[in-house]
């Protein structure tokens, strides 16, 4: 049994699921799907009766119930041992079918039956390395993707059969913990083994088990459809949930070392990630379900744009959860103008989100009082720029405002600058590292770096780090919120002490294709939208 959170065995054939239904249709059933007018009298032709629930070539997750899907055909050998093929099909999803089947069935009590799939014939099978699902929690793919199995057919007025099936089935369900996604979609998943898992095989009359060692290490499932499902299937659920993006695909079974890729995408920002997990060896028996819900685990950080130390957010009262959707007025994504721009543009000096409007006697420091009191002051943001060993990390996924990002920076935590540069938090606080203190005096300070440090830190020193999200930016001019997953400005708790409307700030952002670090006095404490971040 795996005990990894995102590996469970669901270690229940498709048979065993089915038990309780089995009262529900008898062997001497006459209640089943037929195209057409009766044909009973017809005796040219020998009925063969799939109708168990456990007998069916689609799946039901919850309950085990299976199906016959439309244009499904069974292979029996006559009395002649020649392969004969029914010649009749559903026309789509039926509980149970009269097969008719042409040939001469008299010399026995009983024949072996044979389903090789809709791309097989005889009992030749051919799991596919490509294989395509295009809506949540369905299985009528099942049929062209590889599924097949043999029954032995014992005559009760009619010839009945149960089928076994024989091959493996995953059962892929992604989710995030941390907070439900929009727009977010399952878009494929790759399976790499190491051996066979796809081919072409023959099953065995005798055990009916596939016979052969397949030709690929790879399948690829496709999760695309139409409609509602055009992007994939949707990832929005903060526990696995297979009515809501269940996604299944047929293996080879046997014992299998497996790397699982997952595509996901969010349409709204444009963010496709792959997710990877590497499972060790285990066996996958034939005849049975494997569930694979992976937990994506991001962490999900939260917003507060403000202007410099307001008393309240940039979109107070009309987030982008708010309760009445037409309150929703905060982006979630680079957009430009914003909406209601012209309603919250230049709010009033008494209004909540207003800047800070104080004006520091020259050259005197002043401290935020209000939401930016906590953040960084600008010595500190100057230590972070010049000693904290700035990273880009492009790739790193995170979620905010209920959408899958990428993108942020990576910072030395003060301890680890105060222990590399033989110093104090204690003096990174009080002095910047010209080791001068920039909240006082009227010189204009300012730092610009470029970044050419675009690997993360390793695993055994990333604690030592700390990571600032590519939340974006905005301005009242032109109206926009823009470089999400790319550019970061984040509000230091120190004004400019020279009087006028500046605000010292940490701004990272994509200039060309150089990436540029910024410590500033001249952001305007009216005119800009910035983050609140404490940092540490």
């Amino acid at each position: 049994m795996r005990t990894k959170q995102f590996f469970k065995t669901r270690l229940l054939s498709f048979a065993a699921l089915c038990t309780m239904a089995l009262a529900v249709v008898s062997c001497a059933s006459e209640d089943v799907a037929q195209n057409g007018k009766d044909t009973d009298k017809d005796k040219n032709f020998t009925e063969f009766v799939g109708g168990r629930p456990e007998t069916r070539t689609s799946m039901d997750y919850n309950d085990g119930a299976f199906y016959w899907e439309a244009g499904d055909k069974i292979y029996v050998q006559d009395d002649n041992n020649v392969w004969q093929v029914s010649n009749n099909a559903p026309n789509g999803k039926v509980a149970s079918f009269k097969f008719k089947v042409p040939g001469k069935f008299t010399d026995k009590a009983s024949y072996k039956v044979y389903y090789p799939g809709k791309n097989g014939t005889d009992n030749n099978v051919t799991i596919q390395p490509t294989q395509n699902q295009t809506e949540p929690n369905s299985t009528a793919h099942f049929g062209v993707s590889g599924d097949c199995g043999t029954a032995d057919a014992a005559r009760v007025n009619k010839f009945h059969f149960t089928l076994n099936h024989q091959a493996a089935i995953l059962v892929f369900q992604p989710y995030n913990s941390n907070t439900e996604l929009n727009d977010c979609y399952l878009t494929k998943v790759e399976v790499t083994s190491n051996d066979n898992i796809t081919g072409t095989y023959t099953l065995n009359p005798s055990t009916g088990e596939l016979t052969g060692t397949g030709t690929g290490k790879e399948i690829t499932l496709n999760t695309t459809g139409s409609g509602a499902y055009a992007h994939g299937l949707p990832v929005k659920t903060k526990t696995a949930n297979v009515e809501t993006n269940g996604a299944y695909m047929l293996i080879q079974p046997g014992t299998h070392a497996l790397k699982v890729r997952y595509w996901v995408k969010d349409v709204l920002t444009n963010v496709e990630a792959v997710m990877t997990k590497d499972l060790s060896s285990f066996t996958y028996d034939k005849n049975t379900f494997y569930d694979m819900a992976l937990n994506m685990n991001l962490k999900d950080y939260k917003t507060t744009y403000c202007q410099w130390d307001a008393k309240a957010a940039f979109w107070a009262g009309h987030e982008w959860n708010a309760a009445n959707l037409a309150d929703r007025w905060q982006p979630v994504a680079t957009t430009n103008p914003y909406l209601h721009a012209s309603e919250l543009v230049n709010p009033p000096a008494t209004s909540p989100r207003a800047a800070n409007q104080h004006s520091p006697v020259p050259g005197i420091r002043y401290d935020a009082v209000n939401l930016c009191k906590d953040c960084p002051n600008v010595n500190e943001l100057a230590w972070y720029a010049e000693k904290g060993d700035p990273r880009f990390d492009a790739d790193i996924l995170w979620t905010s405002m209920g959408h899958l990002r990428k993108g942020g920076l990576w910072l030395k935590k003060k301890t680890k600058m105060a222990n590399d540069n033989s110093t104090t938090i204690a003096d990174i606080e009080s002095k910047a590292p010209d080791n001068t203190d920039w909240r006082v005096g009227l010189t204009h300070h300012s730092l610009t770096l470029s970044i050419t440090n675009w690997i993360s830190p390793s695993p055994s020193a990333i604690n030592d780090y700390l990571f600032l999200p590519a939340l974006g930016m905005g301005s009242e001019m032109p109206l926009s919120i823009f470089s999400i997953s790319s550019d970061g400005f984040f509000w230091s708790s120190s004004a400019y002490p020279s009087g006028d409307n500046n605000a010292y700030a940490l701004c990272f952002y994509l200039d060309g294709v150089n990436l540029n670090l910024e410590v500033k006095y001249d952001f305007g404490r009216r005119n800009n939208i910035g983050n609140v971040w404490k940092f540490e």
